[in-house]
């Protein structure tokens, strides 16, 4: 790695960002000093550098970066100001974060061109040129942008089918088994398509911001974090199904998707390092940010789940609250829970019509959107059934009247939360500094 020549992070209390001199039209170095991650109270603490990333000619931008990807880097469920996006971004995800630090390292706001183009429920499909959601193609790269961020493969490798027939069983008895959803994303983990349309991606990317013109430009990939502490038995009798008596979360099933998950993250780190063996510098950089989970994941010994309280477990329930640190949660679903236009959702509502959902719900690869369409079918083919005793206590069905709002109080489940994405920045960050 000798990203050394793009940026130089140093902790204490923060991150210092820099570059080489000779790679940009730099202000004297007695003139300014840029920190990323201090605030104003550790300001005592920074090592700053002498440096600037003044750019005249961008239009007062002194740096920039871009993020694409998949709900893993929109963060959904995070929060967001005034009505959520369609693409379900957060204001807590870890590149908003990045950002935030940037600015602050730059003096400002508006000082770091940030695009953010992740997206709930892409693809390498949806990265790559040429379809009608291409993030490649939504890139403008005659903006600022020093580095990416990227996480993908969720979607591409069966998260989803796993999750609904191993855990929710959204679709109750006509999920499919849970062996057979296991066996299908081993199948695609195994196959070389994803990771030929991941390259694809990635050099496409370069390609789009001239990487031979722009040598320090680099695209920094992230993977996954298990899902369970597998190594304990507490768990077994419990269950997050969303029907009455839903599926148990047995030791051997949390260690199946575990290492669904270290799967997925060897795949992504094998074509990280194929693009890179293109290269006689390396252009991408995998951030593995997992360990950081310890103790923060599903099933923790001592924890009776669904645990819609425990602010230490950095994935989200169905319907759960964030654990945002307080000041930094701007506007986040649950706290519209007490107003007055809201209903409970049964899964018969009006707003889902079961025999025309699954297409639309398919081709979005929206998770929320593909739970609700599902329980509403499940709900029409047995009208007997019954919500699980934690979903009817926990009102997990609550939802406002707009379909743009109901898919992520679903969706969002399984994906970190404000403090998982805090974790996930940090990771960034000590990878970063370790090139230097």
């Amino acid at each position: 790695m000798r990203l050394a020549a793009v940026f130089t992070f140093v902790l204490s209390c923060g991150f210092v960002f820099s570059r080489a001199f000779e790679q940009r039209r730099l202000v004297a170095p007695d003139k300014t000093q840029h920190v990323i991650g201090g605030g104003a109270s550790s300001a005592q603490h920074r090592r700053p550098l002498p440096i600037t990333l003044a750019h005249p000619e961008d239009g007062g931008f002194q740096t920039g970066f871009v993020a694409f990807g998949d709900s893993y880097s929109a963060g959904i469920g995070t929060g967001f100001h005034g009505k959520e996006d369609d693409c379900r971004r957060g204001l807590g995800a870890h590149a908003e974060l990045i950002r935030a630090d940037l600015e602050a390292s730059q003096g400002g706001p508006n000082s770091t061109a940030f695009q953010f183009l992740s997206c709930t429920g892409a693809t390498t499909r949806e990265l790559i040129s040429g379809g009608p959601d291409s993030q490649v193609d939504a890139f403008n790269a005659s903006l600022p942008a020093d580095f990416a961020l990227l996480s993908v493969g969720g979607n591409d490798l069966g998260f989803f089918a796993v999750m609904n027939a191993c855990v929710f069983r959204f679709y109750n008895f006509y999920s499919g088994t849970c062996a057979a959803a296991l066996a299908d994303a081993r199948a695609q983990i195994e196959g070389d398509e994803f990771e030929e349309r991941l390259r694809v991606a990635a050099a496409e990317v370069l390609d789009a911001v001239r990487w031979e013109k722009r040598p320090w430009f680099s695209i920094t990939v992230t993977g996954y974090a298990r899902f369970f502490d597998d190594a304990t038995d507490a768990c077994d009798d419990m269950s997050f199904g969303v029907w009455w008596d839903g599926p148990k979360l047995t030791r051997g099933l949390r260690a199946e998707m575990n290492a669904m998950v270290l799967a997925v993250n060897a795949k992504v780190r094998r074509t990280v390092d194929a693009v890179n063996a293109r290269f006689t510098r390396d252009k991408l950089v995998f951030v593995d940010y997992d360990a950081a989970f310890d103790g923060h994941r599903f099933c923790e010994e001592g924890v009776a789940e669904p645990d819609y309280g425990r602010a230490d477990t950095w994935f989200f329930l169905v319907g759960g609250r964030d654990n945002a640190r307080n000041g930094t949660a701007v506007h986040h679903q649950q706290s519209r829970h007490a107003s007055s236009d809201l209903e409970i959702l049964a899964p018969n509502s009006v707003l889902v019509d079961p025999s025309s959902c699954l297409g639309p719900a398919q081709r979005s690869g929206d998770w929320g959107e593909l739970a609700l369409c599902y329980m509403t079918m499940a709900k029409a083919r047995d009208p007997s059934l019954r919500l699980a005793a934690a979903a009817a206590a926990h009102g997990n069905l609550a939802a406002e009247n707009s379909m743009w709002y109901v898919p992520t109080y679903y969706g969002k489940t399984f994906h970190p939360r404000s403090r998982g994405h805090e974790a996930i920045r940090d990771k960034i960050y000590e990878v970063w500094r370790g090139l230097e």
